[in-house]
């Protein structure tokens, strides 16, 4: 049986400087020291916020300044980051990817985002995330503590064929770090972070940006609502607005209750569904 995993959820309001971020980060993370919190999740951008289409997204590297000082934190609370998204040079391209933070380990890119936020609001500016970005390629399950965990970004929330596959290899946790729209968070974040957790019958946490993003460069908003949903789909934890870290602990138990009261693993159906001509 597995043990229960302490998280922290992580809502940060990033702009578009790298020092100024990581200074909200450790803000936050102060709060949570010396917990026995066993890993922490932080949003998508959490190091880099575009506030301005065109404006040029600054590359990191896994050897940049920033993730040196989060590993130092790592290393001293013995607690993992997952940084949900940086703007990450990898394979020789750009792309919004995941970084993750072990105890004593090097840092490793343990997701890249696989759809690409190419949408136009009525009413709204278009945005192009593919004009700048290369996507991923695939899915990603790492082990934290035990733990079968699936990655996902933001937009990739949307696209169920992704999630899954992440049900049929039995995750017991997903990760869907965001910045959502206010606009499109109002009509679809809650329901769709809760339909993936109902249909892989695991938990989903959800770690977001929020708030106003405002710089001399420019400014946007994001719909926040961190959320950690349950395997049946209950809510859990709500973080509606603002820069903030709660502490919650996953109990295996409820995810072992809900998949023996429902067995949709073996209710699965692996064969081609689709019409016959």
């Amino acid at each position: 049986m597995l043990k229960n995993l302490k998280v922290g959820l992580l809502q940060m309001t990033s702009i578009d400087d790298v020092d100024s971020n990581l200074k909200q980060i450790f803000k936050l993370l102060q709060s949570i020291e010396n917990q026995n919190v066993d890993v922490t999740f932080l949003p998508e951008n959490c190091l880099y916020m575009r506030l301005k289409e065109g404006d040029v997204i600054p590359s990191m590297s896994l050897s940049h300044h920033s993730f040196q000082k989060l590993q130092v934190w790592v290393d001293t609370q013995n607690c993992q980051l997952h940084l949900g998204s940086v703007p990450l040079m990898h394979n020789n391209k750009l792309c919004n990817a995941t970084v993750w933070l072990r105890p004593h380990c090097e840092p490793e890119v343990s997701y890249v985002k696989v759809h690409l936020f190419d949408i136009e609001l009525e009413g709204q500016k278009p945005i192009k995330e593919s004009d700048v970005f290369s996507r991923g390629e695939r899915t990603s399950v790492i082990d934290v503590k035990g733990w079968k965990v699936g990655q996902s970004i933001c937009y990739d929330l949307r696209f169920s064929e992704l999630y899954s596959i992440y049900a049929k290899l039995g995750v017991d946790l997903i990760l869907v770090p965001a910045a959502f729209l206010v606009k499109t968070g109002e009509a679809h974040w809650e329901i769709l972070l809760r339909a993936r957790a109902i249909e892989s019958q695991c938990y989903v946490v959800a770690s977001a940006q929020s708030g106003l993003h405002a710089s001399q460069n420019g400014q946007r908003n994001t719909y926040g609502h961190s959320m950690i949903v349950g395997p049946w789909g209950e809510k859990l934890v709500e973080i509606p607005s603002g820069q903030m870290i709660q502490v919650f602990e996953l109990e295996s138990s409820r995810t072992e209750s809900v998949r023996r009261q429902i067995p949709m693993k073996n209710h699965r159906r692996s064969t081609n569904l689709e019409p016959k001509e």
